[in-house]
């Protein structure tokens, strides 16, 4: 069985989350091939196992090689465990009496958040997940499909997702864009917001290097918090802050992998470069909402 059949056999499962992005009518598998709504809008199953959902194609700047890199650094590197590991007690610690949970992740990337963070609460938490991932980016989507088989994956549009109302137990939105319209539409009730914000210290190391002014060399998330606050129910926030040790090739693939290098002459990266190792320090917000 190829992905493709493989991937419509486990969605025909859950084709009753899906709405038609074209006209919002209910979406049926057919004939493993194809997602089909009633007015006979069809989107296909790609050969890679994912499934496109968007109304127009898009262009984003995110390249395969970029996901690639990420897709590295988290899973040989560590390089965000502790972050799962503490979403994961959040998502446990907020569904105490629910023994499924629909998760989604709001701008996967290449998917190995979701991933990872479904292992944990199935595995440390003996929930049952049903994990959903959706990017713009094909290419970040095509990753994840290539890698993480027991899940949803879709490339869509964060401001028109083609899911029916009320689906999902939690939303995750990690280092992403949020569209809050979308988060209360797609909320069950008392459904959870996780969003995870960067922190003055995030990626310092690499901010000394690039920037020249000491106010671009930190980070302040202030107008995410103030907007999420405007928008959803704030019920905790917290702090995280680690370092991570990273040898050459991993520096590398740093670089490769964070979009605050693109418009840097690799001269500035050629001390960090050649080194043989450093330590990158990871400094993130938790916010949590939960749907009244």
């Amino acid at each position: 069985m190829n992905k493709r059949i493989k991937s419509a056999k486990y969605l025909s499962n859950f084709e009753s989350i899906f709405k038609c992005p074209v006209c919002n009518s209910s979406m049926k598998v057919f004939q493993l091939k194809s997602l089909i709504c009633l007015n006979n809008h069809t989107f296909d199953f790609a050969k890679q196992g994912y499934i496109n959902l968007t109304v127009h194609p898009v262009k984003t700047k995110y390249g395969k090689d970029l996901f690639e890199a990420r897709r590295k650094l988290i899973i040989e590197y560590g390089f965000f465990k502790p972050l799962s590991q503490a979403i994961a007690e959040t998502i446990s610690k907020h569904t105490v009496n629910k023994e499924t949970i629909s998760l989604i992740d709001m701008g996967c990337g290449e998917g190995s958040h979701l991933s990872q963070i479904s292992d944990i609460v199935n595995s440390e938490y003996s929930k049952i997940v049903t994990g959903v991932g959706i990017d713009l980016s094909k290419e970040g989507v095509s990753v994840a499909a290539k890698n993480y088989f027991d899940k949803i994956w879709a490339v869509a549009d964060l401001a028109n997702t083609p899911f029916a109302d009320k689906q999902f137990d939690v939303i995750l939105n990690i280092l992403s864009p949020s569209n809050y319209t979308e988060f209360n539409r797609l909320l069950k009730a008392e459904g959870l917001v996780i969003k995870i914000v960067p922190q003055s210290g995030y990626l310092k190391e690499l901010r000394e290097v690039i920037f020249d002014e000491p106010e671009k060399q930190s980070y302040s998330n202030a107008d995410i918090v103030k907007r999420f606050n405007e928008n959803i129910q704030l019920v905790d926030r917290s702090s995280l802050c680690y370092t991570v040790e990273l040898d050459n090739p991993g520096i590398q693939t740093l670089i490769q992998m964070t979009p605050l290098s693109w418009a840097t002459a690799e001269e500035q990266f050629k001390t960090l470069l050649k080194a043989d190792s450093t330590k990158v320090t990871v400094d993130l917000e938790i916010l949590i909402a939960k749907k009244e």
